[in-house]
Order: structure tokens, then sequence, then C-alpha cells
């Protein structure tokens, strides 16, 4: 049915635009276009597609016609203050809504807008919502609070304006502090409040447990599976069948491991390496998920709805039931296990020479953690080294490897933004116990640099075959964004060299060498990350510029990945010499909405990702409450001055708490400067702070700063 409504949505469109007919009734196209009763109900829903895509509009009589060629049609996004964003496809900036001009959009909402028609030098472009499409927001989560026979329900997402009003008779007997799932039953107009019901009570906002529940209900993360999908594992096996393995290539024989961290449960990808005559054959093997995943298969279906799944601290919610992640697709040592493996030969100066793609079928010898490859890579630990020295020569080999093909990447421009991330340490009541930077070390950088190697071959050679695929792109910065960023860099006596506003990953790569050490390091990589734009998916191959390459895919993770997913369908199919120009056909139709609905899940997941580590953050810092910590300022803006502590927890210090001299905002230099003893607070410095406050609702850290800066 899909198909053949894509069909009626390009007839439809072509004749609705047709300026020989006038708008029309749903029942007059149907006459004119003499539709069948058969096809009734697919003109409807083109119809319905139409107007959500902005292509057509509907008039107050309830008539088709073509959309109005001064009016864009894009997405809103709110703010607390009441103004908000439309962001357009295709346009470079959002355009600004003031708050009089919202029409009472609601964050997520499909809105019409239209631009000014003049826009002052220097200033955002400003627009006016003139209509809403299709409401993104269904449900709300937040916190109740409890105010006599009614209510209000504070939203955790920032974008919401206005709290939601809620009847007694609609509260579901929630008291004041309780997080909650409210379902909206008017939007808010004429200065009115938003108002709702509350279908679901989470539990009470200081329960530990309640946290990362309440982020996936705000997001409207799947949990649980539906029965068709339940239903389907029955026809997976536990183990592969050995007429699978027919046809397949076999790498049993050779030295196999995987390398995870300890706590890691789906193995998605398995390294062979062997050495010979000047050349490394490194073998990437990933697990073949698409062989048991069949498309438009009811776990298909749920896999991609999800898109990715989402680590939230110590949780997960898969992407693929666990029968299949954990179990039949993940790489465990000891049994065979179907993979599509990219077998890589490559010479002394990182250079992929010769390749080949091939379905195989893998035993993993050993199933190594980070910790302990590092231990060997040491030589720090005899147990391990006694535990597994028939792979110390491989682990050595891994290490000469990686960092041939990480100095190649860096010879060429490849951008190493070391940013600290943060691992979370919770306890069996998901309670935060301990706070610190991620680790990297040599073991996670050959993983790294491996993944990265197969990735760019995959990419590159369906590039050239010149068939449909799904590309992973990073474009150039926007060079207003570059701007921006050498005028902030340019307080620390940091300049790049740029060429027409445009900038060479090189350059940026030669920066973060230069700064290496010092105290705003971190910083400067911050923001010069913020600078970039957003990695996404796409069936245009427009290069990567954060890896300085032309050709990028990801084809490593598709246990937790869609994208990677598939791409192992497309190489598979071609393989088997089944990609006919039907099936060619079929992937160009389907890969451009796939692609995009598979960026919206990955930034849908990242958002969900960054929102419980920060609820884990104010629920440790709570526990220390009064204490005082070394830092780093990490920021500074007009009302505040943001401190990010050994721990990578950021909280902030108001000036309002600054009560030794009148302080005020020096945008120059990026710093907070002190009226009359001309005490100064930069970016970079070390200050010492107390804990003043942690506030779950708001998601606040309050610090104050309690001597001056330290050496």
């Amino acid at each position: 049915m899909g198909e053949k409504r894509e069909i009626i949505k390009e007839k439809l469109y072509d004749f609705i635009c047709d300026e020989a007919y006038k708008p029309m009734r749903l029942k007059d196209i149907r006459f004119l276009l003499q539709v069948s009763n058969e096809d009734k109900k697919r003109v409807e829903l083109a119809l319905d597609e139409l107007v959500k895509e902005g292509k057509i509009s509907v008039t107050p009589k309830g008539k088709y016609k073509k959309m109005d060629e001064n009016l864009l049609v894009g997405i809103y996004i709110g703010n607390k203050k009441g103004y908000g964003f439309v962001r357009v496809e295709g346009e470079k900036d959002d355009y600004f809504i003031p708050a009089r001009d919202s029409l009472d959009a609601f964050n997520s909402d499909r809105v019409v807008i239209m631009p000014a028609s003049y826009i002052e030098p220097g200033k955002r472009r400003e627009a006016k919502v003139v209509e809403i499409l299709e409401r993104g927001t269904q449900v709300v989560v937040g916190t109740y609070d409890k105010q006599g026979s009614f209510g209000f329900v504070i939203p955790d997402n920032q974008k919401i304006a206005d709290d939601i009003y809620v009847a007694s008779e609609n509260a579901m007997g929630a008291m004041s502090g309780h997080k909650v799932v409210c379902q909206l039953l008017s939007y808010g107009e004429k200065r009115k409040s938003p108002e709702g019901k509350i279908v679901e009570i989470l539990g009470h906002v200081n329960d530990p447990s309640t946290d990362i529940m309440s982020v996936v209900r705000a997001y409207d993360i799947p949990v649980e599976y539906p029965d068709k999908v339940m239903d389907s594992l029955n026809e997976i096996p536990d183990e592969i069948n050995p007429a699978d393995i027919e046809g397949r290539k076999d790498f049993r024989e050779l030295h196999t491991v995987t390398i995870d961290g300890e706590d890691a449960k789906d193995l998605d990808d398995a390294i062979t390496l062997s050495y010979d005559n000047g050349i490394y054959t490194l073998g990437v093997h990933i697990a073949d998920v698409s062989h048991y995943v069949k498309e438009k298969s009811p776990l298909d279906k749920e896999a991609l709805k999800r898109g990715t799944s989402c680590y939230l601290v110590d949780s997960v919610i898969p992407m693929i039931p666990h029968k299949l992640s954990n179990g039949i697709c993940s790489l465990n040592a000891g049994v065979d296990r179907l993979t599509l493996s990219c077998v890589m030969d490559i010479d002394k100066k990182g250079k992929v020479i010769n390749h080949y793609i091939t379905e195989g079928v893998i035993n993993v010898n050993e199933r190594m953690s980070y910790t302990n490859v590092q231990k060997i890579l040491d030589r720090s630990d005899n147990e391990v080294m006694e535990r597994y020295d028939y792979l110390i020569y491989m682990f050595d080999m891994m290490k000469e490897l990686s960092g041939i093909i990480r100095a190649a990447r860096h010879k060429r421009g490849s951008i190493d933004f070391d940013v600290q991330e943060t691992k979370i340490i919770v306890d069996e009541n998901h309670k935060p116990v301990e706070i610190k930077p991620y680790e990297r070390n040599t073991a996670t950088n050959i993983i790294e640099d491996f993944m990265l190697m197969a990735n760019e071959t995959i990419a590159e050679d369906y590039f050239w075959q010149e068939l449909p695929f799904e590309y992973r792109v990073h474009e150039d910065p926007d060079q207003e964004k570059i701007e921006q960023l050498m005028h902030f860099m340019s307080n620390f006596g940091l300049y790049l060299k740029s060429q027409g506003g445009e900038v060479h990953p090189k350059e940026l790569q030669k920066l973060l060498a230069k700064i290496e050490g010092e105290p705003y390091e971190a910083l400067i990589s911050k923001m010069m990350l913020r600078s970039m734009k957003q990695a996404r998916y796409s069936t245009e191959c427009t290069g990567h510029f954060g890896l300085s390459c032309k050709y990028y895919c990801h084809f490593t993770s598709p246990i937790r990945r869609y994208p990677d997913l598939q791409i192992h369908r497309i190489i598979k199919e071609n393989l088997h010499g089944e990609l006919t120009e039907k099936r060619i056909s079929h992937y160009k139709r389907i890969l451009p909405a796939v692609a995009d609905d598979n960026s919206s899940k990955e930034r849908r997941a990242e958002e969900a990702e960054r929102d419980v580590i920060k609820l884990k953050e104010i629920e440790y810092m709570s526990e220390h409450i009064g204490e005082e910590f070394d830092g780093v300022i990490s920021g500074v803006t007009s009302s505040y001055i943001f401190v990010e502590l050994d721990n990578t927890v950021e909280g902030a210090v108001s000036i309002a708490y600054m009560n030794d001299d009148l302080y005020f905002f020096n945008e120059d230099e990026y710093a907070m400067v002190g009226k009359n003893k001309g005490k100064k607070y930069q970016l970079g410095d070390k200050v010492r702070i107390k804990v003043l406050n942690c506030d779950k609702i708001k998601k606040n850290i309050d610090f104050s700063i309690i001597d001056d800066n330290i050496e």
C-alpha cells in the first residue's frame, strides 16, 4: 500500500498545483481524478501527508490548494521564556518566533510560518506562526505541584513554556513531588494555561529509580516490545543452524577476540589480525543481525521505530530484544556466530591496499576487556599475561597497527576532540555512588581505529559502486560559527588560519595540539566541538569534516544502530547478486526517509542520555551540599560563572552570591570582573567552590566561590 500511495501523492501534488484548478474539496478531487473505491482511503492519507509536509494547505472551508510560496513549514522549538524558533529543513538557520507571534504553538509542533520581509542586519531572521499543522507533543512528563483543589505539572522539558493545569478530577491522586505523565487536553490559548490529565504516576522526584523512567517517558522511548515482536522470537534459534554456514567464508581457525567494556553484553564486533611481508591483514567481523532481522518483519519495524539502543547510566533499552542482542547475534566466546566481515590489507603507511567484504562464520577465542588488554600492553599484571599468553603477540600487533592508522588519520587532518566523558557508578538501587571521567586508553583506541577503518572502507567501496546507500556525514561548519570561535579564542592569544571564512580540519587539529596541557584545553575543545555541525545520516556521500575523510558510514554496530543494519541488507543483497533494478529503485525510494528518521532517533537517544546523566549528577551532588571542591571555570555569562569539577560535574555560581564586589560581565574577555576591586574570574581559571544547592526540578547545581583563584 505504501508504494502505491507515494505514486498517488505525486499525482495529487501535480494536480493540485495545476493553476487551471481552483482550491477543491476532497470529493471534487476524487471525482475529477476518477478515484476508485479501492483508492479512496489512499487519496485521503496522501493528502494528509502532503499537508503535513507543507506542500499543500487546507483553507478554513476544507479546500485543498498549493501552499503559498511565501510560507514555510518547519518544526517549532519552544523556550521557557515564551518565544521560540522554527527549524525548516534545508534552511541554514532557524527562524526566531517572538512570543506574540507563536499562535500558542507547542514544542515539536509542525507549523506554517511567514518570514518577516525585513531583516535587521546582524539580527536573527524572524517569522510568525500562521498555522499549526500537527501537534508534536501529546503527553508531558513533569513534577506535580498540588495547590488545593487543583494542581500544575511543571514540565521536565525546558522547551515547554507553560506549566500544565490539572483539575482535581484529573489528578489521579497525585501529590506534590510526584513525577507524572500528563496527557494534554488543550494547548492553551488566549493567555490560558494548557490543560491536562495525569495518566501515570512514575514515583517521587527523590526516588533514584524514578528519574530514568521519567526521561524515558518524556522522550517517548519505547521500552516494552509489542506481542507481535515477542511472538516472532519463537522463530529465532538459540544456536546457529549448520546449514546457515554453507557458502560463508570460514574464519574459525583464526585467533579471534572481542574487546569491550567489562559490563558490555551485546558484542557486535570481533577482530582477527595477521602480518606478512610488510602487510597487516585486519579482519573486522560484525554480527550478521540482518540474517535474523528480515526487512518489514515485526522485528525490523520495531528496530526502525527505536532507531538505536539507549544507554541510560546503568540501564539499557535495546534496539532489538535480548534474545538477539545478548544471544544469537552477540559474538560470545566459544560459540559459532554468523558475521558480515570486512577484511583489509593495510600497508606500513596505514593505507588500505586491498579489501574484500564477505559473509562469514567465526568462533571467538576470548572475550577481552579494555582493562585486561591494557594490562597486557603495559606488561603490568603477570596473572593476566599468563592467562592470555598465546594472544600477547596479537595485542602487540594491534597496538602497532592502531598507531600507524592513527598517525595516517592525523596526517590528513582528522580532529580528536579531547572532551572528558562522564562515567557514573550506581548501586543496586540506582543511586549514584561515584562520578568520574571515562577512561580512554590504548585498548579503547585500538577498537576505535579499527572500526573507523572498516567504516571508511565500506563507504568508499559502495560510493564507487554507485548503489543506494546510507552514509554518515559531517558537513563543514558554518562561517559564522567559525568566526565566533575565532573571536572567542583570540582572548587566549589563539588564532586559526582560514580562507574565505572556511577552515580545514587540519587547522583545528594543529590548534588542539598547541593547547595540549594548558588549563583551558578542555574548554577550547568544548567550544570547538560546539561550533561544529551535528553529524547525521544521509543518502548523499558529502564527507566527514571531523574525520577529514571523503567517505564514511556506520557499519560496525547493527545490534544497537539501525543505519548499520540497513546497509548490511544492501551489502548482502549485492554480494548475492540480488540488487535488481526493482530493489535499487526500492532503496532509492525508502532510504532518504530512513536516514532522516535514524538521525532523529539518534538525537533523541543522545538527549535522553544527557538528561539522565544530569539528573544523576544532581542526585550525587545533593549528598555533598556544604562540601568544598576544586574546579575550573568552564563558562561565563552575564549572570553566572560555570565551574566544572575534577569529576566532570558542572555547576553554576550566581553573581547574586558574590558579595565581595559588584561584578559585571566583560564580553571581550569572557570574564566576570569586580567593579571596585578589579578581581577577575576568567575562562580556564582554577577556583575552589562550595556546593550550595541541588534542584532536580529546575535541573540546577548551585555553587559559591569560596576563595581567590587557586594555583
